[in-house]
């Protein structure tokens, strides 16, 4: 599954700077919309260490209001936390009407982290997978839209991110002796990654696999996602982005990405370049995608559960 993805896909410089802002304000309605239809949402993202799940959901967070969403990056369960159901400390996270919930990591670390460390034995990740999928659809149910996405990078980019993080003294303290151990059981991490995306993917919990080398592009695909989503979810009309009125002009007038750009231009050149075989051929495979994304539907998605205002700005 994982490795028939096209991990080549990459946004240039240009046309990120202008889908950012658009996509942005897109997300801010959504969320607004969300609230207004008091349609609870979760977000989680899971993925390989240095895949960038920290950056994206800061990025993420940025251009929506921080008093409509809560964000919750899961470590290792707390003793008092052991004692009860596994479940239970993620029930005391779920989102009230019309919030978002951002999950760094979640619930799958059962199926993943403690499988392959053997924190628990193999009957009950094993049964994780059917406690997951209940857990999910009950909050379906309850009218809760659910987008998960899993950030896959290759193991010589996880590698090279490592080696890079390492180097320099601002980051290095990011990467430790047990990521370069699960560096080496990558194949390890590879297979309970591939069991738990094929024992989870459904119809009202359906996974989004995002190739994360290159940066921008992984951040538009994020985005463009999560407003498809919600677009379907709470019965909006779908606003698709038409590439071909994006000019310079335009771009000129959107003035600089600003907190979306910072100091990473020269290191998605470099991962942008990794491995195309030609300018020709990394456009073809960007803009394909990107227009799939903006412009059309998702195959997978989740219908609105009963109950849901068609338009949310009819809401009382």
């Amino acid at each position: 599954m994982l490795e028939n993805l096209d991990l080549r896909l990459s946004l240039d410089k240009r046309m990120y700077k202008m889908l950012v802002p658009r996509l942005s304000n897109r997300l801010f309605e959504m969320q607004k919309a969300s609230w207004d239809a008091r349609v609870p949402v979760v977000i989680l993202f899971e993925g390989w260490d240095a895949a960038g799940k920290g950056t994206n959901i800061q990025k993420l967070t940025s251009p929506i209001d921080p008093r409509g969403f809560k964000l919750y990056p899961i470590r290792a369960a707390r003793t008092f936390e052991k004692k009860k159901p596994w479940l239970w400390r993620y029930w005391n996270k779920i989102p009230a009407r019309g919030e978002w919930a951002i999950f760094d990591r979640s619930w799958y670390g059962r199926v993943m982290v403690e499988r392959v460390e053997k924190l628990v034995p193999e009957s009950e990740w094993r049964r994780a997978y059917r406690d997951i999928v209940d857990f999910e659809r009950l909050l379906s149910e309850d009218n809760t839209l659910i987008i998960k996405f899993f950030l896959h990078i290759s193991r010589s980019e996880q590698k090279r991110r490592f080696e890079k993080m390492s180097k320099d003294p601002l980051t290095a303290w990011h990467v430790t002796s047990e990521d370069w151990d699960h560096h080496r059981h990558y194949e390890d991490w590879l297979v309970a990654y591939e069991e738990a995306l094929e024992n989870t993917d459904t119809e009202w919990g359906p996974w989004t696999i995002v190739e994360a080398t290159d940066r921008r592009f992984t951040r538009v695909k994020v985005m463009a996602t999560i407003i498809n989503h919600c677009e379907r979810y709470l019965g909006l009309p779908q606003t698709p982005i038409n590439l071909a009125a994006l000019d310079e002009e335009e771009l000129e007038q959107d003035g600089d990405a600003g907190i979306f750009e910072e100091d990473e231009d020269s290191e998605n050149e470099a991962e942008s370049n990794a491995g195309s075989e030609s300018p020709e051929e990394e456009e073809t495979l960007t803009g394909g995608v990107i227009r799939d994304l903006l412009e059309e539907e998702s195959p997978s998605s989740q219908e609105p559960a009963a109950g849901t205002q068609a338009n949310p700005s009819q809401q009382e």
